[in-house]
């Protein structure tokens, strides 16, 4: 399966990443960097929901809502500014996926980047429907039935692209208290490694969350 990071390299993706970089009035690379770290970060939160009965119900749900339809007009979606509708269907997806780390991973990944943290918020909401499109066209597409075929989907996106220590790193930022100390003090180092040198920095992710979070 293609990875959610080769699906942003793509002619789609690099369409979205224009149409939220004017809609939003940010810069295009800069926004390309925050959608690169913030996505895999949201599937990972879903993944994380999506492991209860309860959680994975939920989120068919939401995916059942979003059929994919929105990747089909993305000229319509972006030419004059997204609409209100789609930007409050976004601040409703990023706290329901997020809850109360979503102001968190905004900080981590706004200073990472380079950006102010509102300005980070103002990216995912517009890009958070599209990947609930994104998602939800691929459910449809693969038959989605139950709390195991999600994961499975999830994984596969996330996989593609993702090494196993990166997924380490995508939890300990969501397992983080949300106030930006501790973790911002690894994400500079291990963020960065999306589009870098995997060897680099994936060495030293092992000891330095170990130390930093007392979890091997």
């Amino acid at each position: 399966m293609t990875g959610i990071l080769d699906l942003l390299n793509s002619d789609t993706g690099k369409a979205i990443i224009s149409g939220v970089a004017g809609s939003t009035g940010q810069d295009t690379n800069k926004t390309s960097s925050v959608l690169t770290m913030a996505l895999p970060v949201l599937m990972k939160a879903m993944q994380r929901n999506a492991a209860t009965p309860q959680g994975a119900e939920s989120l068919k749900s939401a995916l059942n809502k979003h059929d994919g339809g929105i990747l089909d007009n993305l000229g319509d979606l972006f030419n004059g500014g997204v609409n209100s509708d789609v930007l409050q269907d976004g601040n409703k997806i990023l706290g329901h996926v997020l809850g109360s780390k979503q102001q968190g991973v905004e900080k981590v990944i706004g200073q990472k980047a380079g950006m102010d943290t509102s300005a980070v918020a103002d990216i995912l909401k517009t890009a958070a429907p599209i990947l609930m499109g994104l998602l939800g066209k691929q459910s449809r597409q693969e038959n989605i039935n139950n709390a195991g075929d999600l994961n499975g989907l999830l994984g596969g996106l996330l996989g593609g692209n993702s090494a196993q220590k990166e997924q380490s790193f995508l939890e300990q930022i969501l397992d983080a208290d949300g106030d930006g100390s501790i973790v911002d003090d690894v994400a500079g180092m291990i963020l960065g490694n999306v589009g870098n040198s995997q060897q680099k920095s994936g060495g030293l992710l092992g000891g330095l969350l170990g130390g930093v979070f007392g979890k091997k």
